[in-house]
């Protein structure tokens, strides 16, 4: 795999080894052909996320073994589908954002502005 760049224009970061995230779970927001949801951006968990994502029809919380999914909570790192942390911002609660570790085409779908605004401590 190439070496990717982060929305700073810098080599991109890795999000989480536990649990495993990315399209390829390879603990980056790495993206390529088969990502059709474009797991992109680099997001902190939150409660108030979790079941924003529960009720547009995307259960995160709950663990689904022959997927090797344990589920997530509050303070997981995870690589999210770029459009649907659009629909959370939307809403008023998209999960705060790890920038270093968010692929650069997530500025194809969200503002850098946006994303910093939300930008994980």
């Amino acid at each position: 795999m190439s070496q990717a760049s982060n929305v700073l224009g810098q080599p991109l970061q890795p999000c989480s080894f536990d649990p495993p995230t990315g399209f390829y779970r390879d603990g980056c927001c790495h993206t390529g052909p088969g990502d059709h949801g474009l797991h992109t951006v680099c997001t902190v968990m939150t409660a108030d996320f979790l079941r924003f994502s529960r009720a547009a029809g995307n259960d995160l919380s709950t663990p689904v073994p022959e997927y090797d999914f344990p589920g997530l909570k509050p303070g997981d790192r995870w690589c999210l589908c770029v459009t649907r942390w659009a629909e959370a911002f939307e809403a008023g609660c998209a999960p705060q954002v790890v920038l270093a570790a968010t692929h650069i085409s997530a500025l194809e779908y969200v503002a850098l502005e946006d994303l910093q605004g939300l930008a994980a401590g």
